[in-house]
């Protein structure tokens, strides 16, 4: 099948792509990667008036560390970020998720932003994103705001971007000493999305007991999520088999849980608990890799 008919527009500058967006917004879709659009236009289970290419404005590219952590455009690839030795030292849970999008190509054309504002319910990089904390900021002509990821997946395939916002970059924080983090999923094998997927980071005090957990799940429920009861079990224990095993049954807990043709929702439920304990596991290994990081 073809694409219904749409103009297309390639802006040269952020400036221009946002006036267009803003003149057009609803009748408008961002292309980036690709690898999300443009199934969605050839099977015509979306239509735009206007398509604008932004996959070349150079204010939307680049990896940067700063004092508060590092700064990442919305049109880095996925292979960039796998592949990044500056993610590789200060925030290795985005390279691991990384290798797990998709495939080659996928990671080659797919962009960082582009797959956090889909927001597909079974992609890997919000769960990331949200164990990371990390901030997302929404640029229009009327200015730039922060949106917390906790407060950016709102509903299926829906986030908290206006129409006529664009996500420009993505902040995550440095990781701290005494800490370690993990994604692991199982992927549907024809697509690579996530039938469940776990991102948690662990964070030790000086006696070895966990001060902080973070816990996020992907292809659990139509949205990804933060696991608070099982974040709220693990705090102030040792991470060790039992206590990790007794919170990460919490996983799905108060949660909408899908049933499709992968996985019915009980056997979602238990990959749930399975793979969370699975993350903290190795997250809470890697503790002992970074004793003195700040």
């Amino acid at each position: 099948m073809y694409a219904a008919p749409f103009e297309y527009v390639c802006p040269t500058s952020l400036s221009e792509a946002m006036r267009l967006l803003n003149e057009r917004q609803e009748d408008a879709k961002l292309l980036a990667g690709g690898q999300s659009l443009i199934p969605l236009l050839k099977l015509r289970l979306t239509a735009p008036a206007l398509v604008l290419d932004i996959a070349r404005l150079p204010e939307l590219k680049g990896i940067r560390e700063t004092d508060e952590g590092i700064e990442i455009g919305a049109l880095v690839r996925h292979a960039e970020i796998e592949n990044s030795e500056l993610l590789a030292r200060a925030c290795p849970l985005l390279p691991e998720t990384a290798a797990e999008v998709g495939d080659i190509p996928v990671r080659s054309r797919g962009t960082f932003g582009g797959s956090l504002a889909h927001a597909d319910p079974a992609g890997d990089f919000p769960a990331a994103a949200l164990a990371l904390e990390a901030k997302f900021i929404a640029t229009s002509v009327m200015g730039q705001r922060t949106i917390a990821a906790q407060d950016f997946f709102v509903d299926l395939m829906t986030t908290a971007l206006e129409p006529n916002e664009i996500l420009t970059t993505i902040l995550v924080p440095k990781r701290k000493r005494r800490s370690g983090s993990a994604y692991v999923k199982m992927r549907q094998q024809a697509s690579g999305f996530a039938i469940v997927g776990v991102a948690s980071v662990v964070r030790l005090d000086a006696k070895g007991r966990i001060e902080e957990a973070r816990v996020a799940l992907t292809g659990v429920g139509p949205v990804p999520y933060r696991a608070s009861a099982v974040e709220e079990k693990l705090r102030g224990r040792k991470p060790e088999g039992r206590a990790i095993a007794d919170a990460a049954a919490a996983a799905a807990d108060g949660v909408d849980v899908s049933a499709d043709l992968h996985a019915s929702e009980e056997y979602r439920r238990q990959l749930a608990a399975l793979f969370t304990m699975r993350s903290l596991e190795k997250a809470a290994d890697r503790t002992r890799m970074n004793p003195s990081r700040d």
